[in-house]
């Protein structure tokens, strides 16, 4: 089995789905692939987003009586990443392959990283739309993967976005 781990930012969409198994038409072996999303942590986004403002002090304890709601908002983002991890998968299943996915709350390098030990992946495929800053100063996803990584990296650019861009 070729396992192959996609670190996908949003839903794999149709094109996508085609251009990464078109990728291993001619693999002698049969391939799996495992998706894994990134999924926001609503608590701590709020908690950042008032320490970076400099206002924890005024609004930090504010947060104990919001729990509830973060909570809600929290499953929320959860149902929503998993029925877009649900989504991709089943786009590549559609294609005849066989493949399985997840999300995750952990650093996205983190949880790649042991995602690819878990399967024994072989080969890692990220897919994101383009982050001009990000891969200029190789703060991104792909750069991360093939610092911490023993295995072949691939980052490409999801289809969608290029269509509406050039609109």
């Amino acid at each position: 089995m070729y396992d192959v781990v996609l670190l996908v930012e949003q839903e794999l969409s149709e094109p996508d789905a085609k251009r990464v198994v078109a990728l291993h038409q001619d693999m002698p072996e049969p391939v799996k692939y495992h998706v894994l999303v990134p999924c926001h942590n609503a608590e701590a986004g709020v908690e950042a987003s008032i320490s970076a403002l400099g206002t924890a002090d005024l609004y930090g304890a504010g947060l104990i009586d919001q729990r509830q709601e973060l909570a809600e908002a929290q499953r929320a983002i959860d149902s929503e990443a998993k029925d877009c991890t649900s989504r991709s998968v089943q786009r590549l299943r559609d294609l005849d392959q066989q493949a399985e996915g997840g999300i995750t709350h952990d650093r996205p390098i983190d949880a790649l990283t042991a995602t690819v030990n878990k399967v024994s992946g072989r080969e890692v495929i990220i897919l994101t739309r383009p982050h001009i800053v990000a891969e200029f100063f190789h703060l991104d996803w792909t750069n991360s993967a093939r610092r911490h990584l023993g295995v072949p990296v691939l980052h490409l650019l999801e289809q969608e976005e290029q269509k509406k861009a050039k609109k």
